[in-house]
């Protein structure tokens, strides 16, 4: 069993190897898609890591696997689909189709500015961790459903007043979260890293999909962000990184991170 709470730094699928069955909580992962980007020339076995996934997660247990296409002659790979397909040939469930809904970066072509990666949520089985994340309500303290609506014809039927829209409610499967928002935040060591992997959107798929205590585990630990997130919500965490450089990031932030906490 690898030491937990910790950045390995290898091949993932050898480390993996090293894990015994079904001991995994949760997996949250942007993998490296397509070559958009080189990651140092290190290249990675889609199939294996699938397989191994499978064999380390819990029953119950989670995997958010958060990727996109890239065009190549005219058109997207489809990769992700592919994806996301295979995990389900191998028994798994594709519990959800999340969208991460980005800002884009302005760029002059033939198709609308790419906004989203895909965040497929696949399960071992039904989740056995749901803490659905809430959000306000707009429409909060109206009549339920706004405005009145039509029933049986022309008979107009006035909005509920008597149960009013309440305060929350529980957030939609798509989510905001600004990718440049690292350009005003304070953890410049994260910028070392050619592809950053939003804190709170990991931060919010650990805390909807695990509970303190579990383990979370990143197969392509790049720049710590789910380690990081990780041990700010009390999970125990393990990353595997194959580049040494991003390995060190990686324990850069999350010492860092330490000494944040001592000092509050």
């Amino acid at each position: 069993m690898l030491e937990l709470n910790k950045i390995h730094c290898g091949d993932n699928c050898d480390l993996l190897g090293q894990l015994p069955r079904e001991c995994v909580d949760l997996v949250v992962k942007s993998p490296p898609y397509d070559d958009l980007r080189t990651y140092g020339g290190h290249s990675w076995d889609f199939f294996g890591v699938a397989w191994q996934l499978k064999r380390v997660l819990k029953p119950g247990g989670v995997i958010v696997w958060v990727v996109a296409d890239a065009t190549k002659d005219g058109s997207e790979t489809g990769s992700s689909m592919e994806q996301a397909l295979h995990f389900k040939r191998m028994g798994l469930n594709l519990h959800d189709t999340m969208i991460w809904q980005k800002s884009p970066l302005p760029m002059n072509h033939n198709r609308y500015e790419q906004v989203f990666e895909f965040m497929f949520v696949v399960s071992k089985g039904a989740p056995k961790t749901f803490n659905g994340q809430r959000e306000k309500c707009k429409s909060f303290g109206r009549g339920f459903p706004g405005g009145s609506t039509r029933q049986g014809g022309d008979v107009p039927r006035e909005a509920n007043t008597k149960n009013p829209v309440k305060e929350e409610k529980l957030r939609g499967n798509v989510w905001f979260v600004d990718s440049g928002y690292m350009r005003a935040s304070k953890d410049s060591v994260a910028f070392e890293h050619p592809a950053i992997f939003p804190d709170s959107l990991a931060g919010d798929h650990i805390a909807t999909w695990s509970n303190p205590g579990d383990l979370v585990l990143d197969p392509f630990s790049g720049s710590g962000t789910t380690a990081k997130a990780a041990k700010e919500l009390g999970r125990r965490f393990l990353g595997l990184e194959i580049n040494p450089e991003y390995c060190a990031i990686a324990e850069r932030r999350i010492a860092q991170q330490v000494l944040e906490l001592e000092a509050v």
